[in-house]
């Protein structure tokens, strides 16, 4: 009888590690897809990227990106806004540049304005998200322009703490040479 016993007890201990298991895998796959839909929504929202050739998948947090983009501004701007994404760990960025013909016949004076506007354009788009995501900056208020890297902020914010954290945010984000702060406070 004791052996019955401790066959049972055995076996429900098995039983109960197993669904502790399987509940933890299924936590794990749901907060994956929910990083995943918030990826594919961030990309989407961009209009500097066409998300119908960016591919995500993601595992235990770490997002990899795949598909294809048309420059490696894209494809930084891709992984930058992935990354800021809460949940998200790290990111896998397979994506490929495919260059287009215009681009290749360009002269390099031509390059070089490009590619300052397409960083302009990164950096905009990267501290407009972040603003959007963080509930502590009333992301909708606040306008974001960049010239050359230096980005100027416009708007109201509710309160010092407030522009301070705006400020901070657009300060680091990457290729930031300066940021010019214009913003009013503004109490209700």
């Amino acid at each position: 009888m004791k052996t019955f016993n401790k066959s049972i007890i055995a076996a429900l201990v098995l039983g109960t590690t197993a669904m502790g298991a399987q509940a933890n895998s299924w936590e794990n796959e749901s907060k994956d897809a929910w990083i995943d839909g918030k990826a594919e929504t961030v990309l989407l929202m961009n209009t500097n990227l066409n998300n119908f050739d960016i591919n995500t998948d993601v595992k235990n947090g770490k997002v990899v990106l795949t598909g294809k983009v048309d420059s490696e501004i894209d494809k930084e701007l891709a992984e930058e806004l992935v990354l800021s994404l809460d949940g998200v760990s790290d990111v896998d960025n397979s994506l490929t540049v495919v260059k287009s013909m215009d681009t290749k016949d360009k002269s390099n004076d031509m390059m070089d304005d490009d590619d300052n506007d397409l960083t302009d354009a990164k950096i905009t788009t990267v501290i407009t998200t972040r603003f959007l995501f963080d509930s502590e900056v009333g992301g909708t208020d606040i306008d974001v322009d960049t010239d050359n890297g230096i980005v100027t902020l416009n708007g109201t914010v509710e309160s010092e703490a407030e522009k301070q954290l705006a400020v901070e945010i657009a300060k680091n984000a990457e290729d930031v040479r300066d940021v010019v702060d214009e913003l009013t406070i503004i109490t209700e």
